[in-house]
């Protein structure tokens, strides 16, 4: 099956203290998933109130189970959004994730 493309939004609901204290294993699991190619990209919003994330996923399912291992969301300090999206213009650069 081919993997879809994805925008997770992420949304801080705690305040930032709360989101410091579990910051190091959250970009250890963000670099964990982008090693695996199952993340593109991902930063932090600015100003500083959620983030971002594009992945690739067989399915929205798939993506969901993948962000309940996100120490953000077990530590329940941010929401998520899930947008599936169809990429239609790129730089060739990024024809990898396309596919």
């Amino acid at each position: 099956m081919d993997r879809k493309m994805f925008a997770v939004l992420l949304k801080y609901i705690k305040p930032l203290d709360q989101i410091d204290a579990v910051l190091a294993p959250h970009r250890a699991y963000l670099r964990t998933n982008c090693d695996a190619g199952r993340f593109v990209v991902a930063g932090r919003q600015v100003p500083r109130t959620g983030g971002l994330i594009l992945a690739r996923a067989e399915s929205k399912e798939e993506l969901r189970k993948l962000v309940e291992d996100d120490p953000f969301y077990k530590a329940g300090v941010a929401e998520y959004d899930i947008i599936e999206f169809v990429p239609a213009v790129y730089n060739s650069a990024f024809a990898v994730f396309t596919k």
